[in-house]
């Protein structure tokens, strides 16, 4: 059986276009995957990049849940390197007050941040020849981000992020807090109660989300929590992170075995020339991310073609783009298809940006109504 399929939103801006029609797209754009089928609707954190509205998925998801009514919403993710355990369980406290049951808090540890401690040896490690998974799914070499934590852009995001001199709290413990805080158990080191109103019992689906078998994933499995690996963002770990959570993964209240979600990017059209047309801006984008000089306004594909490549260029965003799924509805299931059962994914999260509204819509239909015949 297909795993269910869900949406992850950055809330992209075309070139010529606004942040006001990005936020009334992706709103309409969960409108629509609600009609169409979608198990859930998240919304990325991304700062100071000029083609990414998504800054605050808090606020985009309040708006987002009175323009729907029955899809799941949730962060993917709430970047906890420069926010307290207090300050998002009352966040999603406060929209859980209005709409009881439907919210995905999605929790991770980017934003700038030093990397964790590093993953502890798997047991068994995923088995990975000449860059394939066993079932034939692209496993690129591994992406260096350490670049990426040196650019000034990025101690810039750091430094308005943070208050003077503040200093991030340890993950697993912040973990710990907004779990106690939900659950109404806090207590402080000299014994003081804490209760957040609105904010504990709220009904909410806590999930980690993570990019390695590192802290994140041990972290969720230790907690009994559902984990979110990111194919999309970093295709050469996803099966040391769904294999790091599931040897971490002690039962709890939550759960009683692990449950794994995987992202993917994804393009859809009615014909393989097609797709691969709406999708030329992709490698442009991301090499504006890979660069540390912010995700760009994304573009058209006659921008995109304009482009001078260099050899370097190319090598910055091979691995995202030979694993981006691209073609015609049949074509993109397979490949959906290979990615769940490398992983064992239990549920599939889809991201998908074209510089037209309407063409990122028609990929999603097109989508869930190939999954749907399968």
């Amino acid at each position: 059986m297909n795993a269910p399929l869900g949406v992850l939103d950055l809330v992209p801006i075309s070139s010529g276009s606004t942040a006001t029609e990005a936020l009334r797209n992706s709103i309409d754009l969960a409108r629509q995957a609600e009609r169409f089928g979608y198990a859930r609707y998240w919304f990325a954190e991304h700062h100071l990049n000029p083609g990414v509205a998504g800054t605050s998925p808090a606020v985009v998801l309040a708006l987002t849940a009175s323009a729907t009514s029955t899809i799941r919403l949730g962060s993917g993710a709430v970047q906890l390197g420069h926010r307290t355990a207090l300050s998002t369980v009352e966040e999603f406290g406060l929209i859980d007050a209005l709409h009881p049951g439907r919210l995905d808090l999605g929790l991770g540890r980017s934003g700038g941040r030093p990397p964790g401690p590093p993953a502890a040896p798997l047991p068994t490690e995923p088995p990975v020849v000449d860059g394939r998974a066993p079932n034939g799914l692209r496993i690129p070499p591994r992406f260096s981000f350490a670049h990426l934590l040196g650019s000034p852009r990025v101690a810039l995001q750091r430094k308005l992020l943070q208050q003077p001199g503040a200093e991030s709290q340890d993950y697993g413990e912040q973990i710990d807090d907004i779990l106690a805080l939900l659950a109404g158990t806090y207590r402080s080191a000299d014994g003081i109660e804490a209760h957040v109103v609105p904010g504990e019992g709220a009904d909410v689906q806590v999930w980690i989300l993570g990019s390695s078998g590192g802290q994140s994933a041990e972290v969720a499995g230790r907690n009994g929590l559902r984990f979110a690996a990111n194919y999309h963002v970093s295709p050469a770990t996803v099966l040391e992170a769904a294999e790091g959570y599931r040897a971490a993964f002690e039962p709890s209240d939550v759960l009683d075995k692990p449950y794994v979600s995987v992202s993917a990017d994804v393009v859809v059209a009615e014909d393989d020339e097609r797709a691969r047309e709406l999708a030329t801006g992709y490698g442009l984008w991301v090499r504006s991310i890979r660069t540390a000089e912010g995700a760009i306004e994304f573009p058209t594909p006659r921008q995109a073609r304009s482009q001078v490549w260099t050899d370097a260029d190319r090598e910055l965003v091979a691995d995202r783009v030979e694993t981006q799924f691209v073609g015609s509805p049949g074509r993109v299931a397979d490949q959906l298809e290979q990615l769940q059962e490398a992983t064992g994914a239990d549920e599939l999260l889809i991201t998908t940006i074209t510089h037209g509204h309407a063409d990122r819509v028609r990929s999603y239909e097109l989508l869930a109504e190939e999954w749907r015949r399968r």
